[in-house]
């Protein structure tokens, strides 16, 4: 058996066996066509106004609008060739777009030379809808007038990526030589370790760019030592930083990683990135993971990190049966119970399964690390009965007494008194986060809801779920063949209003549903944008306390295995799609989805 500290080596040679793949990245534009990153402005009343769309994977998408602000604007006007940026537009009803969403959450310093360039977790990772795509008003730099200051743009860029591939491909004129060196392993009879040395020759006016070769006016030759598995892929890397163009498989990815995260190559590197996440599923041990995350670390990588952590936080449970769990570090267990997107079954599993960490690792007597773990546990949201039970169940509690007695008197006072007096104690304050609640898909917080089987091909009467939960057939009561039935899915919960003990005996209830068909929507009187598409709504909207809301998930399953996608309701509703206006970083591949309808109250 493979021991954790040699998978964090033979992780990547997974990516082998998993994908055969692979993704080009390419961020000039070539013969005039759609290239990847480019931008183009749809549905405006001038060329200079219209929804933001950005071309990837073969296909132009929408940007949504969440967080934009005029520094999004103006790399987006700027890469259009605009002189700036007007006015950012949100909520405009532009003619419908029917592609995907391809970025949300995008976060830009302003001086970005393309959208494309700036942070974001990943293409088509979003909760949005297309009534969300966002527009951006560009500056035209003229009244309409013609004089003899009037600039006409000419832009020939189109082949300039090609041009330097082959100054590369040539070595036209090259003034510095790169040794390339890799260790075979073995030592010479000096015991000098032995090396396979190969020469490329490239040009300082383009490495000079990257500050990490080190590459001075007077500089004539460098000396670059990587691993021998990555040296067949270091002149691909070269020819990148001429092209800004290359093809990447999951063969090649680690390699490509490591080299642009040495090297400074930074969009490079978040791209390949991205691509990691596609065998997550794949180890149910979860040493990958943890692999995954240290060499996120080491790299610096914090969008591999987040999308890391994101899929461990949905995956908790999981993890916490997983044999890397006991080998887990105390910094990646920090990381994950800082978040609110843990899904678990309540807040009594986290510290549950932290003390049971604590325990099996000896680290009873770390007072350190125990204080810093135990300040993750949001105890205001242990039910007051389990509270009680911690003297008497929990391991940690003898020794660390002073310390449970002060978090549980905080957690009582949060189920007996207002949130609206507790925030009038500076002690409250400074701890705000633990009283949040997680994604708790305990009863009575969660419901479970099936797609419905594929009709049966027979010629007699076959089966759907009803709203019950029952089934009927395709001839109604009067015996008239129907030839269109329903296919949605329909069932009814109900919560308490909050998890508190001051409101935990008023209910409310939920009505959850799941439309695979347009006509499913129009037969529930409801308008979808797309489908499959998820219903929640509540049925005492109008008498709800002010005081709270609630932030409902819905949390799609693959294979009744694992969570691979985590959406926000909007105005009741959440779209899931397959492959089209959103997506997931992890694979679902046979599109088999449970639905787990979560609802989460918090005070306001």
């Amino acid at each position: 058996m493979a021991t954790p500290q040699n998978l964090r080596f033979l992780w990547p040679f997974l990516l082998l066996h998993v994908f055969a793949g692979a993704f080009r990245f390419d961020t000039l534009k070539q013969n005039g066509e759609p290239q990847e990153g480019d931008l183009r402005l749809s549905g405006g009343e001038s060329p200079a106004e219209g929804r933001v769309e950005v071309f990837h994977n073969g296909k132009w998408g929408t940007v949504c609008d969440d967080g934009w602000d005029m520094k999004e604007a103006q790399v987006v006007c700027r890469q259009l060739d605009f002189p700036g940026a007007k006015s950012v537009i949100t909520g405009k009803s532009y003619k419908q777009a029917s592609g995907p969403i391809w970025l949300d959450d995008i976060t830009c310093n302003g001086n970005e030379n393309s959208l494309v360039s700036c942070s974001f977790k990943g293409w088509g990772l979003t909760d949005c809808t297309h009534k969300e795509d966002v527009g951006v008003v560009c500056e035209t730099g003229s009244n309409g007038l013609t004089n003899n200051t009037t600039t006409h743009s000419m832009d020939h860029s189109i082949s300039l990526s090609n041009d330097l591939g082959q100054l590369f491909d040539t070595a036209t004129n090259c003034d510095l030589n790169i040794l390339l060196q890799s260790p075979t392993g073995n030592r010479q009879e000096d015991d000098v370790p032995e090396m396979v040395e190969t020469t490329i020759c490239a040009h300082k006016a383009i490495l000079s760019l990257f500050p990490h070769f080190n590459v001075f006016p007077e500089t004539t030759n460098i000396t670059v030592e990587v691993r021998k598995p990555c040296q067949p892929y270091f002149s691909s890397l070269i020819r990148y930083l001429y092209t800004r163009k290359i093809d990447v498989t999951f063969s090649s990815a680690l390699c490509l990683h490591q080299m642009a995260s040495s090297f400074g190559v930074k969009q490079l590197m978040e791209d390949v990135g991205r691509l990691f996440t596609q065998i997550f599923p794949d180890d149910s041990s979860f040493y990958t993971h943890v692999s995954i995350y240290q060499y996120a670390v080491e790299t610096t990588d914090t969008i591999l990190e987040e999308n890391l952590i994101q899929y461990l936080a949905w995956n908790y449970q999981n993890l916490t049966d997983s044999p890397a769990w006991n080998d887990l570090p105390v910094e990646l267990l920090q990381a994950l119970l800082a978040r609110s997107d843990l899904v678990v079954p309540d807040e009594s599993f986290v510290l549950e399964t932290l003390e049971s960490w604590i325990t099996d690792r000896a680290l009873l007597n770390s007072s350190d690390t125990v204080l810093a773990l135990l300040s993750g546990i949001r105890f205001p949201m242990i039910s007051a009965e389990k509270l009680l039970e911690l003297e008497s169940s929990s391991p940690l509690y003898q020794i660390y007494k002073n310390v449970y007695r002060e978090f549980t008197l905080k957690a009582f006072q949060f189920n007996v008194l207002l949130f609206s007096n507790l925030t009038t104690n500076p002690n409250i304050k400074k701890d705000i986060g633990n009283y949040s609640p997680r994604i708790y898909i305990s009863e009575p917080w969660s419901k479970v809801l099936r797609e419905p089987r594929k009709p049966s091909p027979n010629p007699y009467p076959y089966q759907y779920q009803n709203q019950f939960g029952g089934s009927y057939n395709r001839y109604d009561r009067y015996g008239n063949y129907n030839s269109n039935p329903s296919t949605y899915i329909q069932s009814g919960f109900t919560t308490p209003l909050h998890n508190s003990l001051l409101f935990r005996d008023r209910k409310t209830s939920w009505e959850a549903n799941v439309f695979t068909r347009q006509s499913d929507c129009s037969n529930r009187g409801v308008r979808c944008e797309s489908v499959p598409a998820a219903m929640l709504r509540d049925q005492i909207y109008s008498s709800r306390p002010r005081q709270i809301r609630f932030s409902n998930r819905l949390l799609l399953m693959c294979q009744n295995t694992y969570i691979f996608q985590v959406q926000s309701f909007k105005d009741n509703m959440a779209y899931i799609s397959k492959n089209d206006t959103q997506a997931s970083p992890y694979p679902c591949v046979d599109n088999k989805y449970t639905y787990l309808f979560v609802v989460i109250p918090e005070y306001v």
